[in-house]
């Protein structure tokens, strides 16, 4: 796959790899840690997720700067490994749960995922930007596109194992300690220290029949012991993170020299007759057309990473846990449905780029913002699938009511898998495809900042993310999914609007 593509791909791809590992370790579990860990209910945890995916992909925008102006994109890269590994550090450092001291306890939760957040800003633009100049020699121009869906691969292939070592890490651990994994105990514990679990409720009575099964005697300290032994194991697991920075810092380092530096890339662009300088109105036209596609990818990310939030907490609390014994634990929780995305991108990426190829060679491929449109169709159609197998589903207040759903009243896990299924198209058509798009368009003066744009405005999308759990929490679900239908839709149809202005920028 790698075959006429230049050196530094591979280095690139594979310091990028670690550091996706990490973050996916991390990103799996953190909104159910959140809620576990604080005892969170409504949006507290979705917002403090929200923000915090916000400020990785907004910060790109201040790392792409500083690069820019330093012309250090490659220490700024290193500095981005070095700060998200003392963030993780910060989350792993196991603190007592339930949270006695929740200011300091929260600050310092806080404070190591700014850490990430910040090294991710200065880590993932800038690294894009040196993969888009590998591209710039004509002899790879033309597997620009291409190049950049396999960087996506590697990314994923990463990302593919995280969610498992991130279970099999707290699973692990709660079995040590004599318990076994339930996805309802955490909430009905913290329910019940707080004394909100009324006499004779649904909620109640599930509660000490589960806690019964795992051999409680006293609830009290049942409920205090499990939530102490149930989050420790998420601080092991983000302990995880810390080796695969590691990993990706030596792989960074060992390659640097090899890669190429976009402070050398000089303010030119090719022509029929040559050489020649970029000219003010070009730059502009450029700048317009990169932040247009900026605004339209918005809807994509809002609704795309809901896979971290509403659609974990769906896997969490409607949908039956897969479960997979490997003889020394059993692989079960909700975030084991986030292995299925990446391993779709990890395998159809292949078929995707083979389409395209196809397609090529019969001169009917589209132009890539044509394929971004066509990507945000599918992801519609993903949407609509949820909305068609939610109805019929108690909305979140009556399960609450409830105290979870028995195995019998969960929906299967192939309507989840199905959905990730067809949003890993969707992505295929968007993601990769637009960071090309913006390494192609961008002015040379601007490419770590164009870079970090398009990353700031997928943190716009993820910002709001906390929206979709107000939805999730108040509408019935079916009607969560259409509205995310719904902001597909438009952006599909105003991208669509502009394909032919943007196709002639873009030549």
């Amino acid at each position: 796959m790698l075959k006429n593509h230049p050196k530094g791909l591979l280095a690139a791809s594979l310091a990028n790899m670690g550091e996706r590992f990490g973050f996916y370790v991390m990103i799996a579990i953190l909104l159910l840690f959140l809620n576990n860990k604080f005892g969170f209910t409504g949006t507290q945890g979705a917002i403090i997720y929200s923000v915090f995916y916000a400020l990785i992909y907004g910060l790109s925008l201040v790392g792409g700067r500083i690069a820019d102006k330093t012309k250090k994109y490659k220490p700024t890269i290193m500095a981005g490994l070095i700060l998200m590994t003392v963030g993780y550090l910060l989350l792993a450092i196991p603190t007592e749960t339930p949270v006695q001291n929740m200011s300091l306890v929260l600050t310092i939760t806080c404070f190591g995922l700014f850490s990430i957040a910040f090294g991710n800003g200065l880590f993932k633009g800038n690294l894009q930007a040196v993969v888009g100049q590998l591209y710039d020699d004509p002899k790879y121009a033309d597997k620009r596109d291409s190049g950049f869906q396999l960087f996506y691969m590697f990314i994923n292939v990463g990302a593919m194992f995280s969610p498992i070592i991130a279970v099999m890490v707290r699973n692990l651990w709660v079995q040590a300690q004599g318990f076994s994994f339930n996805a309802d105990l955490p909430s009905l514990c913290h329910r019940w220290i707080a004394g909100t679990l009324e006499a004779g409720s649904e909620a109640l009575i599930r509660f000490e029949n589960l806690a019964a099964a795992q051999g409680a005697t006293d609830l009290t300290v049942f409920a205090n012991k499990y939530l102490n032994v149930f989050t420790t194991g998420y601080h092991y697991a983000f302990g995880v993170a810390i080796f695969a920075m590691l990993t990706s810092l030596v792989i960074f380092q060992i390659n640097r020299k090899g890669l190429p530096d976009p402070a050398a890339k000089k303010e030119v662009k090719l022509d029929g007759a040559g050489i020649t300088e970029m000219d003010i109105k070009e730059v502009k036209q450029r700048l317009y057309a990169l932040f247009a596609v900026f605004g339209v990818v918005f809807f994509f990310w809002f609704s795309f990473q809901q896979s971290g939030a509403v659609l974990t907490l769906f896997a969490n609390e409607y949908t039956q846990m897969l479960k997979v014994n490997l003889g020394f634990t059993t692989l079960e929780g909700a975030e084991v449905f986030q292995t299925f995305n990446p391993l779709f991108v990890v395998f159809l990426t292949p078929v995707v780029i083979g389409l395209f190829g196809w397609l090529k060679a019969r001169g009917k491929e589209p132009s890539t913002p044509r394929k971004i449109a066509i990507g945000m169709g599918v992801a519609a159609l993903a949407f609509f699938v949820m909305a068609l197998g939610s109805i019929g589903l108690p909305d979140a207040a009556e399960r609450t009511a409830m105290g979870g759903l028995d195995h019998a009243m969960r929906v299967t896990p192939f309507l989840l898998i199905g959905t990730y299924f067809i949003l890993t198209i969707a992505e295929l058509f968007i993601s990769p495809l637009g960071i090309s798009f913006v390494s192609k368009v961008s002015p040379p003066q601007y490419q770590g900042l164009m870079q970090g744009c398009w990353l700031t405005a997928a943190g716009l999308g993820n910002f709001l993310l906390f929206f979709g759990v107000m939805l999730y929490q108040n509408l019935p679900l079916w009607g969560t999914w259409i509205v995310f239908v719904a902001a597909l839709t438009l952006s599909m149809t105003i991208m669509l609007s502009m394909v032919r202005w943007l196709e002639k920028v873009a030549k």
